[in-house]
């Protein structure tokens, strides 16, 4: 099989059109009795993380999860802050075998920073599954480049490129494996681009406007980030002189940018050059001279009336990118256990503000706030939820310590195994504090501690 025929898998094997169900069962000692999710990121431009399902760790460390897969996917398999991640096909069996790991937090840190990656020991993997095949190209692609970087870097040495393309093929030429097809082809476009083969508009014939849009692929994706990356306001000389700031911000937007962007032939194919044009108002976003609200109105536009479904996804993802944990929001839900193990959940809450304060009994910080924060509650407590949410690794822990403070009234919340909850709020350091409205959107994020201005800002913010 040559080079030419191998790529025609490209062209003739279909991508599925009908759900089928694949099946993950594994063992992962350390973590009994904890949750496992299975997430995958909605696309691959913002990568925003969407459950697809989760299941209980039962005390022999073993679970199962079902889904039903249209498409191969890239999926992360998350306990805790830890992770692994695997491609799934359609229809398949698999089974994890986790190196064992020490899941309970022995030292007091934040899981955002200790997170680790879990190893899989085993993955019953035959000659054609998705996982192995791209290990063992990856194997060859990372030797090859450590090995050519600067005959493809320096010296554009093409020749290389062609070899390369040869040994891959004879390798996997019993392959028959759409997605893994696909896989290698934008693998071997970035080497492209690298040497500077051809110039932009000529790989980009040959990779893009004669190509499908591939949402699941990570190569293709992974590619087109990188190719489109400031490619409106920098790369493209039929684009890069517009006034972009005020085309953003006046009425019919959408349509006069599409109009713009249809002046660069790389852009011709109309579902190319919205995706293209989504990805740079996303970079456009905080760069000065933007006005935000007309991006994010463009994007609404894009995420209703887009012709293209995937668009609409992206679309979609990236609004929420763009403005998670923003003013006027919502904020994350969460439903945790107070000191007397009663559930008790954002939504309680509405009607009235709420502070929210993330804290653990080991941070010092924390724990000078907390006393600074008492008279700030006794002013307050009628007009304001006080809610601290505790992140210490044994709900005890928490329990102890307010029963020692008795005069600290107010509702004392504890993570337990809700570690999600941390990167809801993107807590990264102890304390942190979120002013939300009674409506249960943000209103200040991050809140003023109580040792630098929250009790004027509350005061403000009860006034009203």
């Amino acid at each position: 099989m040559n080079t030419v025929k191998f790529f025609l898998l490209l062209l003739i094997l279909p991508i599925s059109g009908f759900s089928q169900v694949t099946r993950i069962t594994g063992v992962a000692p350390g973590a009994e009795g904890r949750i496992i999710r299975l997430v995958v990121p909605g696309d691959l431009i913002t990568f925003v993380e969407k459950n697809l399902s989760q299941a209980n760790i039962d005390s022999a460390g073993k679970f199962t999860i079902s889904i039903e897969l249209y498409t191969p996917i890239y999926a992360g398999f998350i306990i805790d802050f830890h992770r692994a991640d695997l491609y799934l096909e359609p229809g398949k069996t698999y089974f994890m075998k986790c190196v064992p790991m020490n899941y309970k937090v022995t030292t007091e840190v934040n899981p955002l920073i200790q997170s680790q990656s879990i190893q899989i020991e085993g993955l019953n993997s035959d000659f054609d599954d998705l996982n192995f095949l791209i290990q063992q190209f990856n194997v060859l692609y990372n030797n090859f480049l450590l090995e050519n970087f600067n005959a493809l870097y320096r010296d554009r040495n093409k020749t290389k490129i062609d070899t390369f393309r040869t040994i891959i093929v004879t390798s996997f030429m019993d392959t028959k494996n759409f997605y893994f097809a696909c896989y290698i082809r934008y693998k071997l476009a970035g080497l492209e681009q690298l040497a500077q083969t051809a110039g932009k508009p000529q790989i980009a014939k040959k990779y893009f406007m004669d190509s499908p849009v591939l949402y699941e692929n990570t190569e293709y994706m992974d590619f087109f980030n990188q190719f489109f990356s400031k490619y409106l306001t920098v790369t493209s000389k039929a684009t890069k002189f517009n006034d972009f700031p005020k085309m953003t911000s006046t009425i019919g937007s959408y349509q006069n940018m599409m109009k713009a962007l249809a002046l660069d032939s790389v852009l011709r194919k109309p579902q190319l050059r919205e995706l293209v044009m989504m990805k740079n108002l996303m970079e456009m976003f905080n760069m000065p001279g933007y006005n935000q609200e007309s991006i994010l109105s463009l994007l609404e536009t894009i995420s209703k009336e887009s012709k293209f479904d995937g668009n609409k996804v992206v679309a979609e993802d990236m609004i929420k990118f763009l403005t998670k944990l923003r003013v006027g929001t919502p904020a994350p839900a969460f439903t945790l256990q107070d000191r007397y193990r009663k559930n008790v959940s954002l939504q309680d809450f509405k009607g009235k503000p709420v502070l929210l304060n993330f804290w653990t009994t080991y941070c010092q910080g924390c724990l000078t706030e907390m006393d600074l924060l008492k008279p700030i509650y006794d002013k307050f407590k009628d007009k304001i939820f006080f809610v601290c949410i505790s992140a210490d690794n044994q709900f005890e822990k928490m329990v102890y310590f307010v029963s020692m403070k008795k005069d600290f009234t107010w509702i004392f919340l504890h993570i337990g195994d809700q570690m999600q909850l941390l990167k809801d709020y993107d807590v990264r350091t102890y304390p942190l504090f979120v002013l939300i409205d009674e409506q249960g959107k943000i209103v200040k994020y991050p809140a003023d501690q109580p040792s630098n201005g929250l009790e004027a800002t509350i005061e403000k913010m009860v006034s009203k």
